[in-house]
């Protein structure tokens, strides 16, 4: 089993060891949709709806990483999914965490068939949600087949590593959060990736936690997961980051386009049988600033 690997501008191959391939990495039900922020192209919202059961099924929206006091059913962050033509949209937020355990907080959420992050500062999320009962709520939805998806500070919120969890800012890769609600394995995300040039970032982490992978998502991009492979939709692209290639070769981490697909478990990516330019050609020709 081979892979392609992006250092200094070379594609290098490696193969996959069987420690990878024992690895369980995504949810064994449901799926998720991990977006990297800035999200416009409507399809991608869209892809989240039909997962959760089409526009008229339940819907709630958690906007408390944004940092604000309150959040109505007015808020501006619906209007994407209204646009989708999305009919039971809930926003749900509270800082407290003893709200966060309550029988009544929670009650929508098990009706619920898709629950949607937004941005802003991961560790928000934490420190509001993690370990309590609306995370165990959160499982359960996945559980049942549903989905669960975010933006930007939503998106890392569901690796099991917080990356960026730092309460000071938002520089700090490895900061004073570190644990995410870990629907996404063995994984740390970061987010608008090329966009604020971040492409080297998560390496600071893969190398300090080498078991983890490393994904990194530009902006209006998202990875679809379901069981453990995913999807590349949206407009941009998503970095891997794999300590064992870098040991193996030096290869430091390499891209994959929309319409790429990735095996959690085994660490491989292929691209649909449509196309026959192979992956490391694309990627040198069309990445920004590759080649």
């Amino acid at each position: 089993m081979l892979k392609r690997y992006f250092a200094s501008g070379l594609f290098i191959v490696a193969l996959v060891t069987p420690e990878i391939c024992a690895q369980e990495i995504g949810p064994a039900n449901g799926s998720l949709v991990i977006v990297g922020g800035a999200m416009r192209d409507q399809a991608i919202v869209e892809r989240f709806l039909n997962l959760a059961g089409g526009p008229d099924a339940p819907i709630v929206v958690i906007p408390t990483a944004g940092g604000g006091d309150e959040y109505d059913q007015y808020w501006g962050g619906l209007r994407q999914f209204k646009a989708a033509g999305a009919t039971d949209l809930t926003v749900l937020h509270t800082k407290d965490r003893d709200v966060a355990n309550s029988e009544e907080f929670v009650a929508r959420l098990r009706e619920a068939r898709g629950v949607w992050f937004s941005g802003g500062r991961q560790w928000r999320l934490a420190d509001s949600y993690l370990d309590t009962r609306v995370h165990e709520e959160l499982w359960a939805l996945l559980d049942r087949g549903g989905v669960i998806g975010g933006s930007s500070a939503g998106a890392t919120i569901q690796g099991s590593y917080l990356a960026r969890g730092d309460t000071k800012t938002n520089t700090i890769m490895m900061g004073d959060h570190e644990v995410g609600m870990g629907f996404l394995k063995n994984s740390a995300i970061d987010q608008h990736l090329l966009r604020r040039n971040r492409q080297f970032d998560l390496i600071e982490i893969i190398e300090a936690r080498p078991e983890l992978l490393g994904i990194g998502i530009d902006e209006n991009t998202a990875i679809v997961v379901r069981g453990d492979r995913f999807e590349v939709i949206g407009q941009g692209y998503v970095a891997i980051y794999d300590h064992q290639s870098q040991i193996d070769t030096g290869g430091l981490f390499y891209f994959l386009s929309p319409g790429d697909r990735f095996n959690l478990r085994t660490r491989e990516a292929t691209r649909p049988s449509t196309s026959q330019v192979p992956i490391d050609r694309v990627v040198k020709e069309k990445w920004p600033g590759g080649g």
